[in-house]
């Protein structure tokens, strides 16, 4: 994205980079550093469209998919709750076959409020109720996990290796799992 943004306002790349990254950071845990559509305004560029160009990126988790057949069988709700943009999600969800294996796909954007934001896990609830002593989070956003603690959830987990390009991540603050065979055992 850097490079298109260079292109399209006449800067250099790292001059692209230096006007990005803060603009970036300033946004982390809000809405619209997840929201396409903020930042096609923003940038002036189709997001949609540069996501779907390198949409081959896009990969399942090891063993997510086994994960995620043991658990229907065991009958239990399972849904997906996400800060991805609708486009972004739609996008993922046809490259990736997933979307049969949730009863439910939630994006925080019809919430107003990214996951980071404890409000938004009062906002969830009161629309799709759950019981916060029955159920697992699982997340790779450290922020995430701390606020749906905050809010109560009993059983929180992390993914410590969500990109199979990086090293696995030190997870101090909450139990993490490499892949989902860990969870696998006794469903």
């Amino acid at each position: 994205m850097p490079q298109k943004y260079a292109a399209r306002h006449g800067l250099s790349l790292a001059d692209a980079k230096q006007q990005l990254i803060p603009r970036f950071k300033s946004l982390e845990g809000r809405i619209e550093w997840y929201c396409l559509d903020y930042w096609s305004k923003e940038l002036e560029l189709d997001i949609l469209g540069l996501k779907a160009e390198i949409a081959g990126l896009i990969a399942v988790l090891p063993h997510a998919v086994d994960f995620l057949e043991k658990i229907g069988t065991a009958r239990q709700k399972v849904y997906l709750v996400t800060n991805a943009h609708r486009g972004s999600l739609d996008l993922k969800m046809s490259k990736t076959c997933l979307g049969v294996f949730f009863d439910g796909i939630i994006s925080s954007h019809d919430y107003g409020l990214p996951k980071e934001n404890p409000i938004f896990w009062e906002r969830l609830i009161k629309k799709q109720p759950f019981d916060k002593d029955r159920t697992l989070l699982v997340d790779d956003n450290l922020t995430v996990l701390a606020a749906a603690q905050q809010f109560g959830i009993a059983h929180l987990l992390s993914v410590s290796k969500p990109d199979s390009g990086l090293p696995i991540r030190d997870i101090v603050h909450f139990p993490a799992i490499e892949d989902f065979r860990a969870l696998m055992d006794g469903l």
